[in-house]
């Protein structure tokens, strides 16, 4: 028998924000109920794109039930950058703790949050590129991948615990364990050719061009490029960003996640007043 923190049994009894919202502006579903767990998560936002309303309805046990009550009421007052930030990890704290054989509840409600911001946006249901691993679950590589990376998990039983990847007739255990091994390896080389300067700042701009900047206007936000100093990319944000107390959230965590990922890892963001 697991042992449940006290907010957990609060969260289960007396679950927040059950329901489902009338016209949402995002909405998802996960799970299944042939795999014992299914969620589904609707919001609505305010006037200053905040997120006004979350509700639930979910199929499981009490650790899915308290982690979607749970996640219903952090994400209240947020804005989607804010919202995208919270974790499992998070959640599971905010409830005092989970069982490790219950933490896929707190993954499964960090994936309907994701899943229905991008429906909001009208981004793809599907990560592009991911491939299913786990037949009996429906579990992607890509999530694997990302419950290793964030959890810190070493070993399939681990994998299983957050995702429930391999807890069924386990044929993908050897799949989990060359992700795990992949993963924990540590970044590979970066094997891109060397831009000149001029070839960076015109990556940079096409960068924010394509895709940061849509993303930021959709939330009345804004961003401008106003200097490239060797790897520092020296930015200032404009509209709904340049007010918004989850700037350097939003800088760090997507503009120079993205620049990163698609410039050079080497790359540093600095916002200025401009």
């Amino acid at each position: 028998m697991w042992e449940y923190t006290d907010k957990v049994k609060e969260h289960f009894l007396n679950p927040r924000n059950v329901g489902e919202i009338e016209n949402p502006d995002g909405v998802a579903e996960v799970g299944s109920l042939a795999c014992g767990d299914a969620l589904k998560l609707t919001f609505k936002l305010d006037e200053n794109k905040r997120i006004k309303e979350a509700m639930f309805k979910t199929f499981g046990c009490a650790s899915a039930i308290a982690s979607s009550s749970a996640l219903t009421e952090m994400i209240k007052g947020m804005t989607l950058e804010e919202a995208l930030q919270v974790s499992n990890k998070d959640i599971a704290e905010y409830l005092g703790g989970l069982p490790d054989e219950k933490m896929h509840c707190s993954v499964m409600g960090k994936q309907a949050l994701e899943k229905a911001i991008e429906n909001y946006k009208g981004a793809p249901a599907v990560e592009p590129g991911a491939k299913i691993i786990c037949e009996c679950f429906g579990v992607t590589d890509k999530e694997i991948e990302r419950a290793v990376r964030e959890n810190n998990l070493a070993t399939v039983e681990e994998v299983t615990n957050y995702t429930k990847a391999g807890g069924g007739c386990g044929n993908c255990h050897d799949a989990i364990a060359r992700i795990i091994e992949e993963v924990r390896s540590g970044p590979k080389t970066d094997t891109r050719p060397k831009l000149t300067n001029l070839q960076k700042i015109r990556l940079i701009e096409e960068t924010i061009e394509r895709e940061i900047r849509p993303s930021l206007r959709h939330d009345g936000g804004d961003i401008d490029l106003i200097d490239v100093i060797g790897n520092r990319v020296i930015v200032a944000t404009r509209g709904a960003c340049a007010v918004c107390k989850a700037s350097d959230i939003t800088l760090k965590h997507f503009v120079e996640h993205r620049l990163k990922e698609l410039v050079s890892p080497d790359i540093i963001v600095e916002e200025v007043a401009k």
